[in-house]
């Protein structure tokens, strides 16, 4: 069988799953959810021996110590899966709803009820969580799944998928409901994401490189998330603790993530303070600081920032530091060098905070908080199968709603058009 009858064959049985799914009841769905959960944990000893074969090879292959974070499986990270599966499962399921109704003066009563969007292709690198993430979401909205992890996870994908399907068969989840694409060729790629008819949607999850070639290639809808050059912006109005605080957060927690802080922001009038505090503390804590002019001045420790490195998702302990004459000037940097990702304000003042909460173009933005909030879990969505940079269909966390569509439902009696 060549690699297009492949993924061709792949297509055709997600849509069966897809049809099936569609029939399944709210507590159906949440007992395979659970079943999942159950058969991770009782699989984690498998789980990791196969995470050990891909972190083997990311240290061969001299993966950087962010990216082998983002592989690296233990037992609370597996705990914190099947977790995600229970949280999952707790959750209010969307499919069905109506989102609103009404009554023409004809009689026709028209209503608009959520449904499945139908097979969904998730392409991603590194992360073996998404692949339960991903599933858990898609399988409480009714909607099929084939998972093309990278091949530097392939052994961890196919682990975790082994042990959702061990648990979904337990209750009577369709066959084919999860998929996951064997090979490493990449061209599997450009098949899955031409196969108009059969896949609905595809989610690509990763650097920026592959979103590219993702969308260049698809013949099908693409919901992307580009990369995430986040901001802080300390006002002169900031508690200067609070935004220590904030900023060792955003960068240092765990700098390999898309809401990581990628630069920061300080107000001219508050950077002789401010600047030389947080650089001592980021500094002892490993980050490597560029600088504009005006903060190197402040900071001669820092190295000198170019323009390129403000377009930067560093993934690392880098962050680049600028000086700003007004919030103004900061949502103006923002929006010209930001990717629409995730923003924050440190201020006291409701002027700043709503000035830049406005006028800031990006999926969610903060005031007085960390951008590392952006997340599916934190949000208490459950699980998210992505964060999305696009204004249409969704924006931000994707988690239960997001992957549903709409349709019409209309009742008559006998009403015929005139």
């Amino acid at each position: 069988m060549s690699l297009h009858e492949e993924m061709v064959a792949m297509g055709d049985k997600a849509v069966v799953a897809a049809r099936e799914l569609v029939l399944l009841g709210s507590r159906k769905k949440n007992n395979i959810l659970q079943a999942m959960a159950d058969e991770m944990e009782a699989n984690a000893e498998v789980i990791k021996e196969s995470n050990k074969k891909d972190m083997a090879a990311a240290k061969e292959a001299g993966l950087s110590s962010a990216l082998q974070d983002r592989l690296l499986l233990t037992d609370t990270r597996i705990t914190s899966m099947a977790k995600g599966l229970r949280e999952v499962a707790g959750l209010k399921d969307p499919v069905g709803k109506a989102i609103s109704r009404w009554i023409r003066p004809n009689g026709l009563e028209i209503v608009k009820t959520r449904v499945p969007i139908g097979v969904i292709t998730v392409i991603y690198e590194s992360r073996p969580n998404v692949t339960a993430e991903t599933a858990a979401l898609c399988l409480k909205t009714s909607n099929a799944i084939i998972l093309r992890g990278g091949k530097e996870s392939l052994h961890s994908n196919k682990a975790i998928a082994e042990a959702l399907n061990a648990g979904g068969r337990k209750k009577g989840m369709p066959q084919n409901a999860i998929q996951i694409v064997q090979t490493v060729d990449r061209d599997a790629i450009r098949e899955l994401v031409q196969l108009e008819g059969k896949i609905d949607l595809v989610i690509p999850r990763g650097g920026e490189g592959l979103i590219r070639a993702v969308t260049e290639q698809a013949r099908i809808p693409v919901i992307k998330h580009y990369k995430g050059v986040c901001h802080v912006y300390v006002d002169e109005t900031a508690d200067l603790e609070m935004a220590l605080r904030i900023v060792e957060n955003a960068k240092c927690q765990r700098p390999g993530v898309c809401n990581a802080v990628e630069t920061l922001l300080v107000h001219e009038s508050i950077a002789p303070q401010f600047l030389p505090q947080v650089s001592e503390q980021l500094i002892k804590l490993g980050v490597t600081l560029k600088g504009d002019a005006a903060a190197r001045e402040l900071v001669p420790a820092m190295e000198p920032a170019n323009e390129a490195d403000w377009y930067e998702e560093y993934l690392d302990l880098v962050l680049s530091v600028g000086v700003v004459a007004s919030p103004k000037a900061a949502v103006g940097h923002i929006n010209k060098y930001g990717t629409h990702h995730s923003d924050a304000i440190i201020a006291e003042s409701e002027g700043a905070q709503k000035m830049f909460t406005k006028e800031v173009d990006s999926s969610t933005v903060y005031v007085n908080a960390s951008t590392r909030f952006t997340d599916g879990n934190e949000f208490g969505m459950g699980a998210e199968i992505g964060i999305s940079t696009d204004k249409l269909h969704a924006r931000g966390p994707m988690g239960l709603e997001e992957l549903t569509t709409y349709k019409y439902i209309v009742h008559g009696k006998g009403q015929v058009r005139e």
